[in-house]
């Protein structure tokens, strides 16, 4: 079979057309929806990077403003001294501990609000709104509340009801107990959790509102109880949010500062590792050395912080599918 040559340059013209046609450009648009967003991202890396890249610097001298004098580069001498200092190994158990007991009070209280918020009943959206107050209020304003009205042995809410609850058995000699002095520790847990619990509620009520609901239906209608659908069907989903809700917390329970220096202050071993930084620079004045333990605080935070990012990533992923 033979073709003819116009057959043929129509055949060919449009193979010769694409070859010749010029390569794709970038839309433009890109850009003009990101550039919107440099301001933000310049402002941001103005205020949170160079700090802390400052700090970084900082912890490689020996600076103390009690010797000004001394002052050069250290090397890792500032990271070897804070990894070897007594005070800091105990504000890290410290801060372990503190940090494991807050998150998991938190959890169970809060998935326990977050079941009771998922069902309907009269002045839901009235006690939700009180929930969620305590996650409002400033730290500072919510250390220093506990510490005035409720531990206070004089006048404090605890003691008071107290003395109320022996009077009704007719005793007059009723216990009031100095509560920042006998339980330190759980004393900053105990606000804390207060403080933390909606924060756990909200991010479990998301999860429960994000059920299939014909899975439970088909299991109801089938007979199993409350109990069997939470434990074959609501826990397994809300197993990521309960870990993301754990690896958020710890992230800011870690940093906690605000409960530790206004209730305690640091004292009767409730000092973590964000105040022992604060009494390395203001009290001690060792600059260098308060980096090098900052740095560390900040290392051990985006640990955790990386455990939480790769939490939301697979939670975006399930929620894709």
């Amino acid at each position: 079979m033979t073709t003819t040559p116009s057959l043929t340059r129509r055949i060919r013209a449009p193979q010769t057309a694409e070859k010749a046609s010029p390569p794709s450009r970038r839309p433009r648009g890109a850009w003009a929806r990101r550039a919107p967003l440099l301001p933000a991202l310049i402002f941001m890396i103005v205020v949170t990077q160079l700090p802390f890249v400052g700090t970084v610097v900082i912890s490689f001298m020996r600076w103390n403003a009690l010797d000004p004098g001394d002052r050069g580069f250290a090397g890792l001498q500032n990271y070897q001294d804070s990894v070897t200092d007594p005070q800091l190994r105990s504000s890290l158990l410290t801060t372990v501990t503190l940090t494991a007991t807050v998150v998991l009070v938190s959890l169970v209280l809060g998935l326990g609000l977050a079941l009771l918020l998922d069902r309907r009943f009269r002045g839901r959206g009235l006690v939700r709104t009180m929930l969620i107050t305590p996650f409002l209020i400033v730290p500072v304003a919510s250390a220093l509340l506990w510490k005035h009205a409720l531990y206070n042995a004089t006048y404090g809410l605890i003691n008071g009801t107290l003395t109320w609850v022996w009077s009704l058995f007719g005793s007059d000699s009723a216990p009031q107990p100095d509560w920042l002095s006998s339980l330190p520790l759980m004393s900053v847990e105990a606000s804390l959790v207060w403080q933390w619990t909606p924060f756990m509620m909200l991010i479990l009520l998301a999860g429960l509102q994000s059920r299939p609901m014909d899975a439970v239906e088909a299991a109801r209608v089938d007979g199993a109880t409350t109990w069997q659908v939470f434990r074959f069907l609501t826990f397994p989903h809300l197993r990521r949010y309960l870990e993301l809700a754990a690896l958020l917390g710890s992230i800011y329970v870690v940093q906690n500062f605000d409960a530790v220096f206004t209730l305690t202050g640091g004292g009767l071993g409730t000092a973590n590792l964000p105040y022992t930084v604060y009494e390395t620079f203001y009290q001690a004045h060792d600059y260098g050395q308060a980096s090098a333990e900052g740095v560390i605080v900040v290392l051990f935070s985006l640990v955790v912080a990386t455990f939480a990012l790769r939490t939301v990533s697979s939670l975006l992923r399930e929620e894709i599918r």
